[in-house]
């Protein structure tokens, strides 16, 4: 009888408990990724904010998982989690698009496309950045939604000696971004495209494989490729304000309520802000440090940066007319 009893008691603690449970269970779970392993790394800022503010004003309702390369160091395995629905809202730049259907996408990789921070920000948060979401959307099937632009900085050169002018990029072996469009850029400034891994960049730089590279202050001061014989000389060409994407499934972010969606969209526009801000003081921080390394920087103001410039327009213009993609050109330069 007394087991009776208790096992009486345990049915009704646990029918008891069993809404209680449920009250708690989030109506909400996200699962958001970057594929950066260090912690101050800005994405890692902007993560941690999305989940910060999606389950505050959500009361809760929503409970965000941060993955900062645990599920995976390659963009492209967090690209098939999204896919594949093991992932949200992963961080990713724009180039693996080209390959499955969306050449537009490119038009973020041609040089000198922006000015300034200012210029980059009033133009991705404008028509143009609403124009690129459309496309993207629609190209992808709903499979992709850029939920926030993020940014990497801006891109300068670093080499054996200092390039003002692009006289002096001429027969230098310059480690580049795969595009296309970056390709011509730099052989049209005399230099010669090379294609070297990330991860092996600083050997390349050391041993004189290559005479030089490209990147913004933190990616090369956080590898020290200005501490190489060959990356010693900092130039701030400018060539690159550059652009990351936010990213959610289109046909996830459809499945939600509009409430949900209200949140969703609050913390996204939040850790946009967020990882911005950590970059561009990230930026001027990286610099200080180089320089304190003993590189030698020369300043934006004292390149030519219309010689630049000169050979970056047309390349500009002749992806827009191949892509259709005019009246998203006129509209950033409009906006400077």
């Amino acid at each position: 009888m007394r087991k009776l009893f208790a096992a009486f008691a345990v049915a009704v603690l646990l029918a008891a408990l069993a809404p209680m449970a449920l009250a708690d269970a989030p109506e909400l779970t996200l699962i958001v990724a970057s594929n950066q392993t260090d912690l101050t790394n800005p994405y890692s800022y902007g993560l941690d904010k999305f989940k910060e503010v999606a389950e505050r004003v959500s009361g809760g309702k929503i409970q965000v998982t941060v993955h900062k390369g645990t599920l995976g160091e390659n963009e492209s395995e967090l690209v098939e989690k999204l896919t594949m629905g093991a992932a949200d809202i992963v961080v990713s730049s724009p180039g693996f698009m080209t390959a499955i259907g969306v050449p537009e996408i490119d038009i973020f990789s041609l040089e000198y496309l922006f000015d300034s921070f200012g210029h980059w920000e009033k133009c991705l948060d404008g028509d143009f950045g609403k124009a690129m979401k459309d496309i993207v959307l629609e190209r992808t099937g709903n499979q992709f939604r850029i939920m926030g632009y993020w940014s990497a900085a801006v891109r300068d050169v670093y080499a054996k000696k200092p390039v003002k002018s692009p006289e002096d990029m001429k027969g230098l072996k310059i480690r580049i971004q795969s595009a296309q469009v970056q390709q011509a850029f730099f052989k049209g400034c005399g230099a010669i495209p090379t294609t070297v891994a990330w991860g092996e960049l600083y050997q390349a730089l050391q041993q004189g494989v290559v005479d030089g590279a490209e990147n913004d202050y933190t990616n090369f001061t956080l590898k020290e490729h200005h501490k190489t014989p060959n990356g010693k000389y900092i130039s701030e060409t400018h060539h690159d304000f550059t652009t990351r994407l936010l990213l959610m499934n289109g046909d996830k972010y459809d499945s939600l309520t509009a409430e949900q969606k209200g949140w969703v969209d609050e913390a996204a526009a939040a850790c946009t802000a967020e990882e911005r801000t950590v970059t561009y003081k990230m930026s001027d921080e990286s610099k200080q440090k180089a320089i304190g390394d003993g590189a030698v920087v020369t300043e934006f103001k004292d390149i030519d940066i219309a010689a630049f410039k000169a050979i970056a327009t047309p390349i500009q213009d002749e992806f827009a007319a191949k892509n259709n993609m005019k009246a998203q050109l006129d509209m950033i330069r409009a906006a400077k």
